[in-house]
């Protein structure tokens, strides 16, 4: 019997928030694997919020998803036929697969896993692309100190919850920023924050001032809005600021109203003599073994902890993918395909 592959691609772009009408759900023949090439089959698909982005035509540091296109992503794969030398039957490989159950490659971009470093779906996080991103900006860029205040929006989630274990490994006072009570308790009770803060009550901006009475020393940013506005009077100087993500203005169709801020920011930058510096991860492509070696010695001695919001089943993407940008996932959010 040939084997079917489903697939979901972009239906149309989005302005605004995704819907379930901006994807399809197609199903065809899977592929078949020529000599040099290996055929694919997706275990854990990882749903992240640069995806958004790649929706978009605007021009960015990626090619956008073209309409009609299988919609991108990291995956977790198995080799279920080779006709390539370096693949066997059976091996486990990182993938960039997409939205799919199947795939062929030639071997460009796959990276074989080692079994004993962790399961397999770590790979798509703590040890993945979210791990390095947390661990080359905190460290390239934030450079924390001891005795430092390091400050994380979106501390919950995988990238930021890494940021504030290793601030603290490094000897920094950490305080987290996630949305709602349950988060908050998970980082200072499990993950050993200093404080938490609730970005979405009313007294936010107030109650991250008393969490932070000597300023913050380096804002690991993920989501720029309100949460950024209430960190920026207390950054002190010479602070460091690793832009990661933006997600508060991923989905916004048009720039909110409101007066140019644009010039508080420079002056502050200028005065108190801010390092703001966004970055992608592939910029720190070279500290990938490095960081393979102290995350997972951490993983092992169990000062690092993660994770996981696992959703079941490809076709449930597209909602799970929604919500993650209104911040409704706890933890990495990874899709169990097979």
């Amino acid at each position: 019997m040939a084997l079917m592959n489903r697939r979901i691609v972009l239906a149309s772009r989005p302005h605004g928030e995704p819907k379930p009408e901006h994807f399809r759900l197609e199903e065809s023949r899977a592929p078949t694997p020529k000599e040099g090439e290996v055929l694919l089959r997706t275990r854990w698909l990882s749903l992240d919020p640069y995806m958004r982005g790649r929706m978009s035509a605007a021009k960015s540091y990626a090619q956008p998803v073209e309409i009609g296109e299988t919609m991108v992503g990291q995956t977790v794969s198995e080799v279920v036929a080779s006709h390539h030398p370096a693949y066997a039957l059976g091996d486990r490989v990182l993938s960039p697969a997409g939205w799919q159950d199947y795939f062929v490659s030639d071997g460009t971009g796959l990276h074989r896993l080692d079994p004993a470093a962790g399961p397999p779906s770590a790979f798509l996080g703590v040890l993945g692309m979210p791990g390095l991103t947390a661990y080359a900006g905190l460290l390239e860029i934030g450079r924390p100190q001891p005795g430092e205040t390091v400050a994380v929006a979106a501390a919950a989630g995988p990238v930021g919850s890494l940021v504030g274990q290793i601030a603290r490994i490094k000897g920094a006072r950490v305080v987290g920023i996630a949305g709602g009570p349950e988060k908050c308790a998970y980082l200072t009770d499990v993950l050993g924050f200093d404080a938490a803060l609730d970005h979405r009550a009313g007294d936010f901006p107030d109650a991250l001032a008393r969490a932070c009475p000597d300023g913050i020393d380096v804002y690991f940013e993920n989501v720029g809005g309100a949460v950024f506005a209430a960190v920026l009077p207390l950054l002190n100087d010479f602070a460091r600021v690793p832009v990661c993500g933006l997600v508060a203005g991923y989905n916004l169709s048009e720039m909110p109203p409101g007066p140019d801020r644009a010039p508080l920011l420079m002056r502050a930058v200028l005065t108190r003599r801010l390092t703001l510096r966004g970055f992608i991860v592939s910029d720190f492509a070279g500290l990938h073994g490095a960081f393979l070696h102290d995350v997972g010695d951490w993983l092992k001695a169990g000062q690092v902890k993660a994770r996981e919001d696992v959703v079941e089943g490809l076709e449930q993407a597209p909602a799970a993918f929604a919500g993650m940008l209104r911040g409704t996932n706890f933890g990495k959010l990874v899709v169990r395909v097979a």
